[in-house]
């Protein structure tokens, strides 16, 4: 659907054309149009539909690899989350807001059925980050005022670099957390939390402030090593309740006695129950207590680990759950939580599925983290991916922390 424009000048990045639908009524006069539009905001829908896709397979990241993780049996994930959010956000009831989205996957292919009279503009089948950029640069054209997209680290950067290309870069944008890495502050902390987020800055009700963009070394990456530094800062709807925040590295050199504590209470573990299969996460505290056992960890991928040894490296959710349905003895998931943003579950670990977590048992998730990172910590963030298995675990309240030598603590699960 097109709209009738006029030109009207307008504070920002550029002059923008005034874009008001006309749905079943006659617009009188220039007046009329220009009150409407005032009243009016132009919110961008966004998806890169390969987001996310090498995540439970285990890839480090999706780009360049969408095709190989479709062969694989990899699912959609970006599409559908951007699905669930456009669903809570009808659920929330704002009045007297325009989309513009592109046609097909990275867009209109994942509006839910009661989103009508949307605007569209060309998307692209397949698409890559060059399509993205594009699709930003019509979206600005056509007077956006906010920007939703689906996507992880990749494609914020692609956004980033095109606002910045067009000096547009105070566009306030709002991620629906979808890729293999987060590690920006632009992303909400769920689906239904970028719904919340969206709608409160409609309202009126949330101001947009700086936050910070970070870019991975891809190649680094890719062999198993976490380089990352600050690429951009970008503007955001600011929200501590429902915006993730970006990652923080929280390790200091002074917690060594602290981590072979937590080290050797784990070995102790093993000891008293040689049959324990623990799923080994990732991060520099789990890479450092397995040092400390004997074990050469992969740097940022999950292990399987039994009587002291690595018996399975780097696997995915495929190989989680054939290693899980063939073993007799109890399992344990132990996962470190990320430091500055608090997700235990669903930040650089979605080998470990909503599936794996059921197999295992949601009592069976143990959560380790040093004194200093848990102060740092009001909650802990859980993003399955599945909605029930989010509730069960908010049900919960709590879960263990293992914070030194046979000391745990009780943190409390974030219910939003």
């Amino acid at each position: 659907m097109r709209w009738p424009t006029v030109q009207l000048k307008k504070d920002g990045c550029k002059p923008k054309c005034l874009k008001i639908f006309v749905l079943q009524r006659h617009i009188n006069s220039l007046d009329e149009v220009t009150s409407l539009r005032l009243t009016m905001t132009l919110v961008g829908i966004l998806v890169n539909p390969d987001a996310g896709l090498g995540g439970r397979l285990g890839f480090k990241g999706s780009d360049g690899r969408a095709e190989e993780a479709r062969l694989a049996g990899a699912e959609d994930r970006a599409g559908p989350r951007m699905t669930k959010t456009l669903a809570r956000f009808l659920e929330l009831g704002v009045k007297d807001t325009n989309f513009l989205t592109c046609d097909g996957r990275m867009g209109t292919t994942w509006l839910p059925e009661e989103f009508t009279d949307v605007a569209t503009i060309a998307g692209a089948e397949p698409s890559s980050a060059e399509d993205t950029q594009q699709a930003v640069r019509a979206m600005i054209d056509e007077g956006i005022d906010l920007l939703l997209y689906s996507g992880g680290d990749g494609t914020t950067r692609d956004i980033i670099s095109t606002l910045q290309e067009l000096d547009c870069e105070e566009l306030p944008i709002i991620g629906v957390p979808s890729g293999v890495k987060m590690h920006s502050g632009c992303f909400a902390a769920s689906t239904k939390a970028a719904a919340e987020v969206l709608s409160a800055w409609l309202e009126g009700d949330l101001l947009v402030a700086n936050t910070e963009v970070m870019d991975l070394d891809e190649e680094a990456y890719l062999k198993g090593e976490w380089k990352v530094r600050l690429y951009a800062e970008a503007m955001t709807p600011s929200s501590p309740r429902w915006m993730q925040g970006a990652k923080q590295r929280m390790e200091a050199a002074d917690e060594s006695d602290i981590i072979e504590g937590i080290a050797d209470h784990v070995g102790e573990m093993m000891e008293d129950d040689e049959t324990l299969a623990i799923v080994w996460g990732s991060g520099g505290t789990l890479r450092r207590m397995a040092k400390h056992l004997g074990m050469t960890k992969t740097v940022l991928g999950i292990d399987v680990v039994m009587d002291r040894k690595i018996i399975a490296s780097d696997v995915n959710e495929s190989a989680l759950m054939d290693l899980l349905d063939n073993h007799s003895g109890e399992a344990l998931i132990m996962l470190s939580p990320m430091g500055g943003q608090g997700f235990l579950i669903g930040r650089g670990n979605l080998q470990i599925s909503s599936k794996v977590i059921r197999k295992v048992g949601i009592n069976q998730v143990l959560g380790i983290a040093t004194p200093a990172k848990l102060l740092t910590l009001s909650s802990l963030r859980i993003d399955t991916g599945d909605e029930q298995l989010d509730e069960e675990f908010k049900d919960k309240k709590y879960l263990k922390v293992l914070q030194g030598y046979r000391t745990t603590r009780l943190i409390k699960v974030s219910q939003d």
